[in-house]
């Protein structure tokens, strides 16, 4: 499903997918983040028989034009966890409200796994 706005002139649409390639960006940005966890498991889209046929590594699930958005990340050893998910949070809030006037009400971050110092990057999705 794609948001969709309307306007006098012709409509805007823009994709999920774009929503979560700004979420991904904006969450890479932050220091302590490793990556995205390159695999999710949206539990309540299991339960309920939705799962996609790919997982992604950001959900995004849009209910009268309000996101919510859902993201794993592999962290850096030594990050302050509570801190670095709160900057995660308050950056992909503003990235995608920023570029995309689409309202987000929840980032819902889970630490999927912690790289340390010399492991190699095959933990995430760059």
């Amino acid at each position: 499903m794609n948001h969709e706005i309307k306007e006098p002139i012709g409509s805007l649409r823009i994709s999920k997918d774009v929503l979560a390639t700004i979420a991904a960006n904006a969450t890479k940005e932050i220091e302590g983040v490793a990556g995205i966890a390159p695999f999710t498991t949206n539990i309540k889209n299991w339960i309920t028989k939705k799962q996609s046929a790919v997982p992604v590594p950001v959900f995004i699930s849009l209910h009268d034009d309000i996101a919510v958005i859902d993201i794993n990340v592999v962290l850096l050893e030594g990050a302050n966890i509570p801190a670095v998910c709160r900057n995660i949070q308050v950056a992909v809030k503003e990235a995608v409200q920023s570029m995309t006037s689409i309202n987000v009400s929840k980032v819902n971050v889970t630490v999927a796994d912690i790289r340390f110092h010399g492991e190699k990057g095959a933990n995430t999705a760059d």
